[in-house]
């Protein structure tokens, strides 16, 4: 993994984007591509896809809205940017106005203009999702890290951004927060979010609260920061999670009024490059966010899927001696398997990367390194995206069951078999190394 950490702000991009790697989740998805073509049986737990579908009402607006062909405002199209603030408000407990709103083709695009247009340091916390620094890399903008600690669930705390800010408190710098995590399924609890809040404040830090997983929470549980720091949040969002539609690239941000001018600009650079997102996905999108009952339905079953999909994962994980932190939402794990590092020491097995690429070869098990989301190489953890399932045909089996029903093992065995076939086949891999 290129390494990040303080770096110099380096205005020739030309340099920063040669011998850029591919990002590792779409390195990993092709890579097993690849092996399947071949003949090779390979359990796709790379790339951090929703195996659902999208849901059917959504669907059918984007049939009704194959036609439109102009272009549409830079910002959005207005009646998604009002739905969108809508739905926050009504999730969130949030209000913002339509004013308030950019879309763009995913929210990986509106991430990059954001530190493109915005001149400060980024922290961000280890482990996190692949592309935060990379992006950084490209513009030339410093990467610091907040370190975490497995003992504490992988979660950044308010003494780790302290440590950052006090020795130059008027250093300007965003600060971002992914939640539930990508890698680790982490969520934060209110006192945690407070805290981090609190010290935001103090140092005048913009927050980008990526809560794209936010609605993927395994209890339906999530909570926006930015009901404790409203003036300095970005909250950033789209369809591919827990819309089950990546492919769709569209991604939202909500600004405060305070940060107008940052918005302003975004858009100014965006009406440069992308123009503006697909008409007819803007369409259907507003009814994605408009929700409803069938909405919910989906996502109702989504999360019990997912949730008994984790504990099964913390389950056998623990059992095998694998250490592992069990979900709060999303669909990862990032377990940490330091205590097998005598046994993969003599397999000559001393990197994350080397311990993924064993793992795939003798397996046919594809999963990310620790070392692809800030960690140290020399650190034997993965990132594990437990999605490698048919999710319409398992969510239609669950509409047949009353609300009380609890997933079992044979459920997963028969819906999510793949997955769990994985799971499995970690376990007995390291144990008989």
């Amino acid at each position: 993994m290129a390494n990040y950490n303080n770096r110099t702000p380096d205005v020739n991009l030309n340099l920063n984007v040669r011998g850029l790697p591919l990002s590792a989740t779409l390195a990993i998805n092709e890579q097993s591509n690849r092996l399947i073509k071949e003949g090779r049986k390979v359990y796709k737990l790379g790339l951090g896809q929703s195996p659902f579908p999208v849901p059917q009402p959504v669907v059918e607006e984007l049939k009704v809205n194959a036609f439109q062909k102009d272009y549409l405002p830079v910002k959005g199209l207005d009646e998604l940017r009002k739905a969108v603030a809508e739905y926050h408000c009504k999730t969130h407990g949030v209000c913002f106005t339509k004013d308030d709103v950019i879309v763009g083709p995913g929210s990986k695009e509106l991430m990059f203009l954001l530190q493109l247009v915005y001149y400060g340091d980024l922290l961000i916390p280890t482990p996190s999702w692949v592309s935060y620094a990379p992006q950084a890399h490209i513009i030339g903008r410093q990467v610091r890290w907040l370190k975490t600690r497995k003992e504490n669930n992988w979660k950044l705390t308010d003494s780790e951004i302290i440590k950052q800010c006090e020795t130059d408190p008027y250093k300007p710098r965003i600060v971002i927060l992914n939640y539930p995590s990508n890698p680790t399924g982490i969520s934060f609890t209110e006192d945690e979010l407070k805290k981090i809040a609190k010290v935001a404040k103090k140092y005048k830090l913009i927050l980008l609260s990526d809560e794209i997983y936010g609605e993927l929470h395994h209890k339906g549980e999530h909570i926006s920061i930015s009901k404790f720091y409203p003036e300095g949040t970005i909250l950033s969002s789209g369809l591919s999670k827990w819309c089950g539609a990546g492919g769709w690239r569209l991604g939202t941000f909500v600004f405060p009024s305070s940060l107008r001018w940052l918005q302003d600009a975004m858009a100014a650079v965006a009406s440069e490059t992308f123009t503006s997102t697909s008409a007819p996905i803007q369409y259907a999108a507003v009814r994605a966010f408009k929700k409803g009952t069938e909405i919910e339905n989906y996502l109702w079953n989504s999360r019990k899927i997912l949730k008994a999909l984790s504990d099964y994962i913390f389950q056998k994980f623990s059992e095998t001696g694998i250490f592992v932190t069990k979900a709060d939402g999303a669909f990862y794990v990032f377990p940490d398997f330091s205590n097998f590092r005598e046994k993969l020491n003599s397999k000559n097995i001393s990197t994350s990367s080397r311990f993924c690429s064993k793992l795939l070869e003798e397996t046919g098990v594809a999963i990310l390194p620790g070392s692809a989301f800030g960690r140290p190489e020399e650190e034997i953890t993965a990132r594990l995206a437990y999605v490698d399932f048919d999710g319409a045909s398992a969510i239609a089996a669950l509409k047949n069951k009353n609300g009380d029903y609890k997933i079992d093992q044979d459920f997963l065995r028969r819906y999510c078999c793949n997955t769990i076939n994985a799971i499995d086949l970690i376990s007995d891999w390291i144990t008989n190394l």
